[in-house]
This record gives C-alpha cells, sequence and structure tokens, in this order.
C-alpha cells in the first residue's frame, strides 16, 4: 500500500490530446425520459445529432439518454456540456 507521501509525490494523469473536429457523445441522467429527449432537442437542436433513450435504473426513478454531435473545438464541446449541466430536466451529464 503506498504511504501518503508517495500520493503526493505522484504526477496526475496527463489527459490525452484531442484534435478537432470530431464527434462527441453525451449521456444525459433525470427522472423523466421524455424530457431528456426535448433537453437534446434544446440543446442540440441547432446541430445535426444523434438521439437514443438508454437505460433506466432497476426502479425506474431515473433514465439516461445518449446524444452526440460533430464538435468542432473544445470550447465547443464544454458550452453544449455546460448547456445540459445547467439544463433543469437533466440530473448529471457524462
Amino acid at each position: 500500500m503506498a504511504n501518503s507521501e508517495e500520493i503526493e509525490n505522484q504526477t496526475p494523469q496527463e489527459q490525452p490530446e484531442l484534435s478537432y473536429p470530431r464527434q462527441w457523445g453525451f449521456k444525459l441522467i433525470g427522472k423523466d425520459k421524455e424530457k431528456l429527449a426535448d433537453a437534446v432537442r434544446e440543446v442540440l437542436g441547432h446541430k445535426e445529432h444523434l438521439s437514443s433513450p438508454g437505460n433506466s435504473s432497476r426502479t425506474g426513478k431515473y433514465h439516461s439518454h445518449n446524444a452526440s454531435c460533430h464538435v468542432e473545438s473544445k470550447e465547443e464541446r464544454d458550452k453544449l456540456f455546460k448547456a445540459f449541466q445547467d439544463h433543469e430536466d437533466v440530473d448529471m451529464v457524462i
């Protein structure tokens, strides 16, 4: 087991270098399937995109929805992520 000094001296893993433009996927989690699909249309409606319902929790309380689109830059990707994050019907974005 690593001691605290070894842990402190570890360098964080470097993020891989991504090239743009590229296809990027988002997984949305929320409580209402239809509202998740609506959120995708609201955020990505101006862009060509793919959208499909995902899984539901065992109890049916939470649902996921998959969406992907072509992004031109990290800034655009982050802007879309933030728009999903801020949407009232989306509980989590992955």
